[in-house]
């Protein structure tokens, strides 16, 4: 499964893995919300509301989609956040991750309020 993010100039695909939060995602689509900007991370709510996984967790990595429980919020994570130490990627708290961009480097630009459109690719 792969779905397509935009927003203005930045567009990407992400592969999604085989999980209840990727399928949940996907056939929910298309959606579409304002982007909020933590450090390297954009997140938005969205109409889907799952529980974490067993493997939720707070450090993530450049290009991983994640949904963040506690929000009912679609992640993309780009670089270091507010929370992370040292190098690190982290997540406000645990993330369910659900998918990879090849590339993230194009969501830099996106601003706070920015429409994100996703759609199934």
């Amino acid at each position: 499964m792969k779905i397509g993010i935009s927003s203005g100039n930045a567009t990407a695909i992400a592969e999604l893995k085989n999980t209840a939060t990727a399928k949940a995602i996907y056939n929910a689509l298309p959606m579409e919300g304002a982007a909020n900007i933590w450090g390297g991370e954009i997140y938005f709510v969205i109409p889907v509301n799952l529980k974490p996984e067993d493997d939720a967790k707070e450090i993530v990595e450049i290009g991983d989609i994640a949904y963040w429980p506690e929000g009912s919020c679609f992640c993309i994570f780009f670089g270091r956040t507010p929370a992370s130490k040292g190098n690190e990627i982290r997540a406000a708290s645990k993330v369910n991750v659900f998918g990879r961009l090849k590339d993230a480097s194009a969501f830099n630009k996106v601003k706070n309020s920015d429409l994100i459109i996703l759609e199934k690719a």
